[in-house]
């Protein structure tokens, strides 16, 4: 098992990847108002992601200023699995495939040593999320289902989408060349 980098820093554009800290907080709650369509959580939730789930979630910085963060968990009854719950890049960061860097160095961590799957819940016009993950795992031949989660009508009283769940894998997580690939 690695040790786990406590930054990483990428020469090619000069974004460096980290485990948040709770000064991070209000930094994500103003990155998530940015990132329209994103679903705003309160200021004391990202705080709690930023602490309680800084393990397995990834903060990005370049030049001081916070441009990418995915909050993410592992279900207590899906200890084989890691929930991403929230994607932000700021504009100024979007082209650099910032995206799926965070979600690789998530699936590097010693904390998700035992992940074989991704889920995530993405509404069906959010092309951009069914992009991002729907690329990560080609590129790496991983297998995808989905399915609707949450029902507009049942869930959400007709005032959300549909949200489908996205699930990829399973895959092993020990071949880190498997893991990161080459361009995606």
């Amino acid at each position: 098992m690695q040790a786990t980098k406590p930054n990483v820093k990428s020469a090619q554009d000069d974004i460096e990847l980290r485990k948040p800290e709770s000064q991070d907080g209000a930094r994500v709650h103003k990155l998530i108002s940015e990132c329209k369509p994103l679903d705003e959580n309160s200021t004391y939730c990202n705080l709690l992601q930023c602490t309680h789930f800084a393990d397995t979630c990834v903060a990005a910085e370049m030049d001081g200023d916070l441009v990418g963060f995915i909050s993410a968990y592992i279900p207590p009854k899906q200890q084989n699995t890691l929930f991403v719950w929230q994607v932000a890049v700021h504009e100024k960061a979007r082209g650099k495939g910032l995206a799926k860097r965070m979600l690789a160095e998530l699936l590097e961590r010693d904390d998700c040593a035992n992940v074989q799957y991704i889920e995530t819940t993405i509404t069906p016009d959010n092309d951009a999320s069914w992009g991002m993950f729907g690329s990560f795992a080609y590129a790496r031949k991983w297998r995808t289902e989905q399915f609707i989660l949450f029902d507009s009508r049942i869930h959400f009283a007709g005032e959300h989408k549909d949200e489908y769940l996205l699930r990829i894998g399973p895959f092993n997580r020990d071949k880190v060349d498997d893991v990161l690939g080459e361009n995606g």
